[in-house]
């Protein structure tokens, strides 16, 4: 692994050699951080996240549509978690780095064809504009500074390459205003009566919602945030808002229609739920000029 990803190593970078990845070690762990590396951690726990949110032909269609031909392309997934985007994408880059804070996700990753690296993704160990490509999937809700995760993203981007993100929550479609609050806020006892959801025990619900740290009314990611973030930077911006349930119609201009209780969460809000503003999120495709 250290031979595949010298060339793109930064000067003087400390790595570790661990069996499943490369460690940069971590300098600081914040509560956030800690979260999540419980979290994905668990096999299991990681393994259902990505099959429950990250796996359906939609997500496969979508993301096909937005990066095109890897073939021969230098790939960055940050957040990767167990294989987050390239366990489910047919094709194969030609290097194909997996940057992650959970040393089991990492393993799984590995298994599914990534040079996988432990590190912090607001200080990544790589030189500045060396990937084709770079992605992040369901990433920048789990960090606590969005926008320097976002740039740190961005200087890793070659001139002609392309920066893609997807399943961030939309700002003004989760910002849940009166009645539609309380039943937000009530939402996990609501889950555990009806016995829905996607976790199985109140520890994986605990951890899930703690390393969701920008998953909840009045956070979330906007148009204008990813514009006035990477434009400066010299990228081409277009920001696509959708509703998980279409593929590669979403880079066409549509948004598909949420399920029933997001759409009363936004009725309910005093939002029309299908304006572009009510979709649950927004993918951002960017090239660099």
């Amino acid at each position: 692994m250290l031979a595949t990803l010298t060339p793109f190593l930064a000067p003087n970078t400390d790595v570790l050699e661990q069996e499943h990845y490369l460690e940069i070690p971590l300098q600081s762990v914040s509560p956030g951080l800690n979260a999540n590396i419980y979290y994905f951690n668990h096999p299991e726990w990681a393994e259902e996240y990505l099959t429950y949110c990250h796996r359906s032909e939609s997500f496969r269609s979508r993301w096909q549509a937005a990066l095109g031909d890897v073939t021969n392309k230098v790939v960055v997934d940050i957040g990767c978690g167990p294989g987050n985007i390239f366990a489910t994408l047919p094709h194969k880059p030609k290097v194909l780095i997996g940057v992650d804070v959970a040393p089991k996700s990492l393993e799984l990753a590995k298994q599914a064809g990534y040079t996988t690296v432990l590190a912090d993704a607001t200080s990544l160990p790589f030189q500045t504009g060396f990937a084709d490509i770079v992605v992040l999937n369901a990433t920048l809700h789990h960090c606590e500074d969005m926008a320097a995760i976002l740039a740190e993203a961005a200087r890793l981007v070659k001139p002609g390459g392309l920066l893609v993100t997807d399943h961030d929550p939309q700002l003004s479609a989760w910002d849940y205003k009166g009645v539609a609050k309380l039943l937000w806020n009530a939402r996990l006892v609501i889950y555990k009566l009806m016995r829905q959801g996607m976790h199985k025990t109140d520890s994986q619900q605990q951890w899930g919602l703690a390393c969701e740290i920008h998953h909840k009314p009045g956070h979330g990611v906007t148009n204008a945030f990813f514009k006035q973030i990477l434009q400066p930077l010299g990228f081409e911006v277009a920001v696509y808002p959708h509703n998980h349930d279409l593929g590669a119609e979403v880079l066409k201009g549509e948004k598909g229609t949420a399920e029933r209780k997001y759409r009363l969460g936004n009725l309910l809000s005093g939002r029309n739920p299908d304006a572009d503003t009510s979709a649950l999120t927004l993918m951002c495709v960017a090239r660099r000029q």
